[in-house]
């Protein structure tokens, strides 16, 4: 087996979700070959020396929310988390993952580091119970029609389903604008911080996704403002910061025209942290 690569102490030694440092949740939307998933593991665990926070790998064993019947779902959850752990394995990078049905929460937690709840599944009781009594680390992203202190309710609902949580927090990832297109309120990282007491992420990638506006009715998206909305995010009080990327996001069999191309990471990482250390000085 591939030895661990050796991980910064800047990167291990942080709690998940720290509040007085930033850090970032990253990787590409969908697993993919192992290859590739090492690939972008890799990347991070050179960039995490410059993310005080530390980082986390993401990417879904699954994408249950797809609008085109004929979208790529993924490669399912024992393939999907045999996969997570051998990034973790590979590369000592903590790992994290979507979970859509409560049965999913149990056989996750024990593979991975983090649980995520998906915007549109936010307010689904029986899955954020689910993922609360697993003692992990729960990520619960903001759906795009709730005002940020409707999300109190959800955290609530993952804190108290434990005797000991997990630590928690939640995602920005963008407010439907009419049909199609989302918008970013840079006053919800104060608001959603206030209302549930927990550090706040923004989702820089899926932020500026274009839902049904895509090609064959899959989701568009414009990724050159990607780079604005996350320094904004910073300044404006986001805590941590998520951005799905992929070497070649053309190729990639789920949201390549939001995600982030893995080789303008660091120079966007590097800006981030210039931000929070001024912000925060």
């Amino acid at each position: 087996m591939q030895q661990p690569l050796t991980l910064p102490v800047s990167a291990t030694a942080r709690a998940i979700f720290p509040r007085d440092a930033l850090f970032l949740i990253a990787g590409p939307c969908q697993l993919e070959e192992d290859a590739l998933n090492l690939r972008v593991a890799e990347r991070l665990v050179r960039l995490a020396d410059r993310v005080p926070g530390g980082v986390i790998f993401k990417a879904s064993f699954d994408k249950a929310n797809r609008s085109n019947p004929d979208g790529v779902r993924g490669i399912g959850i024992d393939r999907g988390l045999e996969a997570l752990v051998r990034v973790r394995e590979a590369t000592g990078l903590p790992v994290l993952t979507d979970v859509h049905l409560p049965e999913q929460c149990a056989p996750a937690a024990a593979a991975v580091d983090v649980l995520q709840i998906p915007a549109f599944l936010c307010r689904q009781t029986d899955l954020l119970v689910a993922a609360g009594r697993t003692g992990l680390p729960v990520n619960v992203k903001k759906g795009q029609w709730m005002h940020p202190e409707g999300m109190h309710g959800a955290v609530e609902k993952v804190r108290g389903a434990s005797p000991t949580p997990g630590p928690l927090a939640v995602t920005e990832r963008g407010t439907f604008f009419g049909y199609g297109d989302l918008v970013v309120d840079m006053r919800s990282f104060a608001r959603l911080g206030a209302a549930c007491g927990v550090p706040v992420i923004f989702d820089g990638t899926h932020s500026v996704q274009q839902p049904g506006r895509g090609e064959g009715g899959s989701s568009g998206g414009a990724r050159e403002h990607t780079p604005s909305l996350t320094l904004a995010a910073v300044a404006a009080g986001a805590q941590g910061l998520f951005l799905e990327t992929h070497p070649a996001p053309e190729r990639a069999p789920s949201d390549g025209a939001n995600m982030l191309r893995l080789d303008e990471l660091d120079d966007l990482i590097d800006r981030a942290v210039d931000v929070w250390a001024r912000c925060r000085a």
